[in-house]
Formats: C-alpha cells, sequence, structure tokens
C-alpha cells in the first residue's frame, strides 16, 4: 500500500520536477476524504541545496529517510547526464527495491536509477532530449524516447516536467484506484489520466479553428465504448478520409483509435468494478468488449491485475 513517500535531492534540483512530486504526495487533501501520504523530503548531499534556478533549499532529512518509504521520487536536475552520484544513495534505491518499495524518477532522474542498475534490462522514458545520452552511457537499459512514462514495477520512470505528474497520478490510480486519481487530478486541474504510452510531442495540442479537428469525433467515441467502429466509420463521422482521420488523430491525442478507445474501456470498467455491483460479464458488455475473457485479458495488460482481483482490493472479498 502507498503510504509513505520521500523525494530525494540533489544539489541544482529542478524546482518543478520536484514541485511535482510534493504537489501529488505532499498536499493534505484530507478535506476531500482522499488519502493523506506520510511525504518528506530527503538529500543525498548535505542539509544546504541549491536549485537550478538559484535559490537555496533547507532539507531537514538525510538518507535515513528513505529507508521507510514504499515510494522514493528522485526528481530531475542539472548535469545529471554527466555527473556522477553519491554511492549512498546509490546503495539506498537498491536498499529500498530490495525491501519492495517502488523508485520514481522525473525526467532527468532517469539517470540516477541507471546508475544504481535498476534499470538493467528494463524499459526506460526519458526526455527526448536525453535519450540519446543516457542510451551511451547505459547500454544495458531499452530507452523509449517517445513515451510518457514507462511502468517496469517497481520501477517507474517518466519523461520531462508534466510527464511526471502523469506518472505519479498513473501510480495513485494503480495503487488507490481511479477515483482517488481522478480527485486528485481535479483538485490539479489538470488532465486525470494521459497513458503512458502517448507521444511525448503531440504536433497539434489545441484543436484548429474551423471544427478540422477529431475533437467532437472523441466525445462520440466515448460515450459509444460499448459499439464496435472501424476508423472508416469514425473518419466517416468527422468528414474525413481514412488516412487523413488516423494522421489526424494521431497528431492531435498523441496515440491511435484503437489505442485510445481500448485505453478508455479499460478506465470505465475499474470504474464500474469499484462502484457498481455489476457482474465482470455485464461490465463486459457496457464496455465494449464483448465478454468476460476479453475483459480480463485486456484489463490485465494494462493494469496488472484481474478484474475480480481489482474489485476485491477496493471493494472487499464480499464484493468479487
Amino acid at each position: 500500500m502507498l503510504r509513505n513517500v520521500a523525494a530525494v535531492l540533489l544539489d541544482r534540483v529542478n524546482p518543478f520536477e520536484l514541485g511535482v512530486v510534493c504537489e501529488v504526495f505532499g498536499v493534505d487533501r484530507s478535506d476531500d476524504g482522499l488519502p493523506v501520504y506520510d511525504f518528506a523530503v530527503a538529500s543525498a548531499e548535505g542539509p544546504s541545496l541549491r536549485s537550478n534556478t538559484g535559490f537555496s533549499i533547507q532539507v531537514e532529512h538525510g538518507l535515513d529517510r528513505l529507508e521507510a518509504a514504499d515510494l522514493i521520487a528522485v526528481p530531475a536536475g542539472s548535469c545529471y547526464e554527466t555527473r556522477d552520484f553519491p554511492p549512498g544513495l546509490l546503495d539506498a534505491l537498491r536498499r529500498g527495491v530490495d525491501r519492495g518499495a517502488r523508485v520514481l524518477s522525473v525526467c532527468s532522474g532517469v539517470f540516477v536509477l541507471a546508475a544504481a542498475g535498476l534499470l538493467d534490462g528494463r524499459r526506460a522514458a526519458a526526455h527526448w532530449r536525453h535519450a540519446d545520452a543516457l542510451t551511451r552511457r547505459y547500454p544495458h537499459l531499452t530507452v523509449e524516447p517517445d513515451v510518457l512514462y514507462a511502468d517496469e514495477d517497481p520501477v517507474i520512470t517518466s519523461a520531462g516536467t508534466a510527464a511526471g505528474i502523469d506518472a505519479c497520478l498513473h501510480l495513485v490510480r494503480k495503487e488507490q484506484g481511479p477515483e482517488v486519481a481522478n480527485r486528485i487530478a481535479r483538485r490539479m486541474v489538470v488532465p486525470p489520466h494521459r497513458d503512458g504510452g502517448q507521444a511525448q510531442y503531440i504536433e497539434r495540442p489545441l484543436p484548429p479553428p474551423g471544427g478540422d479537428s477529431v475533437s467532437e469525433v472523441l466525445v462520440w467515441m466515448e460515450r459509444h465504448l460499448d459499439e464496435e467502429v472501424t476508423v472508416e466509420q469514425l473518419a466517416a463521422r468527422a468528414h474525413m478520409s481514412p488516412r487523413t482521420f488516423a494522421r489526424r488523430f494521431q497528431q492531435e491525442t498523441g496515440t491511435t483509435p484503437y489505442r485510445w478507445v481500448l485505453r478508455q474501456r479499460v478506465l470505465l470498467a475499474q470504474h464500474l468494478l469499484e462502484a457498481t455491483d455489476e457482474t465482470v460479464d455485464a461490465i463486459a458488455g457496457r464496455t465494449g468488449f464483448g465478454n468476460a475473457a476479453a475483459l480480463r485479458h485486456h484489463f490485465v495488460r494494462a493494469v496488472g491485475t484481474t478484474p475480480h482481483a481489482y474489485r476485491r482490493t477496493f471493494r472487499g472479498p464480499e464484493a468479487a
């Protein structure tokens, strides 16, 4: 269970990436009935650090604070792609994973996890500007420069800046369900979910004027997840050729129609498993998977557990 979270800092830390972790896990939202995490900031390089924008940071805790953490987050900082990291920090990260904790990096914090050997043989997300340097320095990992984040449990890596928000909310969703993640996102005024496989760079993030967009089709798709539709049918609804529609969809969402629908169906299934007593067969029908076997297959791939186990986790054994 995700209760105890520590962000570990190095000199010249990036304020925004540190703020991402603090905002998701360090803010008391108990007035909204949301979880309160035992959150702390720890330093790997003494009690006084500099940010990369020139102000100083006084940190109360040292590396010993990491020993109790369920999640250790490593924000980005300056020159991480070339600098060396304190051996004590790398040892603490390895001990954390060995005892069952998760570790999460934001942007160039991935270099710290790689230096600890935690990414050997794993996929890693990185800001597209750091991908080549990460590959050259650590050839035993697989860098994916085109995704927002990569979940190689217990190691989660994210790309630049706002992708760190996506990765943190993904972990909250995974541990505490979509309702908690959505309500935190609502408080932060950010999108409740962006799939980790979505492209980092979306060519046209805002729909152009004049309705030359797939935005209206997206709304329709979300309301008809139980229906089987083809790209040709969606293109006709958007008054485009199938090729143009597929290209525009990729430009405006960062993914394909199939992957977008699949993810929305899984999200709806999660909500129904949490909030209703409907059978898995009924949920499979409502979400467009057709039958329980198909729902189970896609649910396990996306969430890492079965629909029955997910419901049991969030609603108790009697509900499952």
